[in-house]
């Protein structure tokens, strides 16, 4: 489905965080590129000057891949700034003059979803909004009516097919290449079911803790932070159908019809947990409930997965920091040659982060006259190229620009997404606590049903797990 590109870029929040650790480095690398010939305007409620601005763009870039100093003389010639109060006209009628004509913007919003509806209203005023369209960052609410209502906000300015909400997880080469591994294999279709599949296992696991965050943690918590988004997201790449068709839109309504099959969480089926030491941080609470841990179960009610449990952990203050995918084959129904224990099964692992690898586990004998067997992984792994590979922002961007959605996320899978936890967001019991450094509490063991338990991520390199 061709749509018409972008002719200016906009973004909210030029002085931020966000912007400084991610929307300048992105900015360039589309400049480098050759996919940013185009006004490029900086908005902001802090007052700075232009030059200022290119100044923290400058610094922005030497602590995030380093200046391009071709690709940042055209950022700086191509650069305006807007600044004002958000909730003031005058800034989006100098926005308009500053768009000096052009037809179709790229708003992006880069600020806190409280003032989301203050700029998106600003836009839709002033004229802005004509034949544009906006980007959001997450969170897309923290719960199921919030999230309504942040659709509808938007949706009385923008149609929903100008409405890009990104979540920069999607845009990671290795969550691209779990989806291209799913469906460019005719080999995995015939084994991708409750026939073969015994259970799926998600881990993101963080070895550092909220890194001064402390008061922005206790808003959210494991499972609004990264479970409801990142991982509901992955955990449909794994199980989706094929899309009918290549467009967007195809590709949008298979990962709905997924997300609208899973069962809604069960609180007999999610522990919580929470380090040692969490409320020691700065803007905790002393008596803080909110869990830095999350291990669930899941169930997909469909035919293809009827019966296979999912199950998701993420935490922080783990072992180690990495994302893997482990999907356990079931055993051969009969033991020909030596008892198969279930840990020894055949298996898919995707590793996420930080490397990208994809790796089959299988049996073969072992040398010597005995019927005996070991464990082996056939592993390939990428190792990205600095230069030539685009970051999750700047892949995320362009596609914004050139109007494709398939990597973000519908309002519909959105409200869908926060249905399956919903359920459990009002708990308000205490999390069990945990040391730093191990594989969460004891009780998340129990999350997991089968013989095998959790595979713990290992170092890449080392023994399979």
């Amino acid at each position: 489905m061709a749509t018409a590109r972008s002719d200016a870029f906009t973004f909210f929040g030029a002085t931020g965080d966000l912007a400084y650790k991610q929307v300048f480095p992105a900015l360039q690398g589309l400049i480098r590129r050759g996919e940013l010939d185009m006004p490029i305007i900086g908005v902001a409620r802090a007052p700075y000057t232009l030059d200022q601005l290119l100044v923290r763009a400058r610094d922005s870039l030497s602590h995030h891949g380093g200046v391009d100093e071709e690709a940042f003389a055209v950022l700086a010639a191509r650069l305006r700034f807007v600044e004002g109060d958000y909730a003031d006209p005058a800034v989006y009628d100098r926005l308009k003059q500053a768009l000096d004509g052009a037809s179709r913007p790229l708003h992006y919003l880069a600020i806190p979803p409280s003032m989301f509806a203050t700029v998106v209203q600003g836009l839709g005023r002033s004229g802005c909004a004509k034949g544009a369209r906006v980007v959001v960052e997450k969170p897309f609410g923290r719960d199921l009516a919030s999230a309504m209502e942040l659709n509808q906000t938007l949706h009385e300015v923008f149609p929903e097919s100008s409405v890009f909400r990104i979540d920069h997880y999607l845009g990671k080469e290795a969550v691209r290449n779990l989806l291209y591994f799913r469906f460019a294999n005719a080999f995995l279709e015939p084994i991708w079911s409750r026939d073969h599949v015994d259970s799926v296992q998600i881990t993101m696991a963080e070895s550092f803790g909220v890194q001064g965050r402390g008061a922005f943690y206790e808003e959210v918590g494991a499972i609004r932070d990264v479970v409801q988004n990142h991982l509901l997201q992955v955990m449909v790449l794994l199980a989706m159908d094929s899309p009918v068709g290549h467009d967007p839109v195809a590709m949008r309504s298979e990962k709905l019809r997924l997300l609208r099959a899973m069962r809604p969480l069960d609180s007999s089926a999610v522990v919580r947990g929470q380090f040692r030491g969490y409320r020691d941080e700065a803007g905790v609470k002393r008596d803080s409930r909110v869990e830095t841990f999350a291990a669930l179960g899941l169930h997909i009610d469909t035919w293809r997965w009827a019966g296979v449990p999912f199950y998701i952990r993420a935490g922080k203050c783990l072992p180690l920091t990495t994302t893997q995918v482990m999907v356990d084959l079931k055993r051969p129904p009969v033991a020909i040659f030596d008892e198969i224990q279930a840990a020894q099964s055949n298996y898919f692992r995707f590793r996420l982060s930080p490397e990208v690898v994809i790796a089959a586990g299988a049996r073969v004998k072992r040398p010597g006259e005995t019927m005996e067997g070991e464990a082996v992984e056939l592993v390939a792994r990428h190792t990205p190229d600095p230069v030539s590979s685009a970051s999750p922002y700047e892949r995320l961007l362009s596609d914004a620009l050139r109007g494709d959605s398939s990597l973000f996320v519908s309002d519909e899978s959105v409200e869908a997404a926060w249905r399956v936890v919903e359920p459990i967001l009002a708990d308000g019991s205490r999390p069990e606590e945990y040391e730093p450094g191990t594989w969460g509490p004891e009780s998340a063991r129990k999350v997991f049903v089968g013989e095998e338990g959790w595979h713990d991520p290992v170092a890449e390199g080392s023994a399979p797990c």
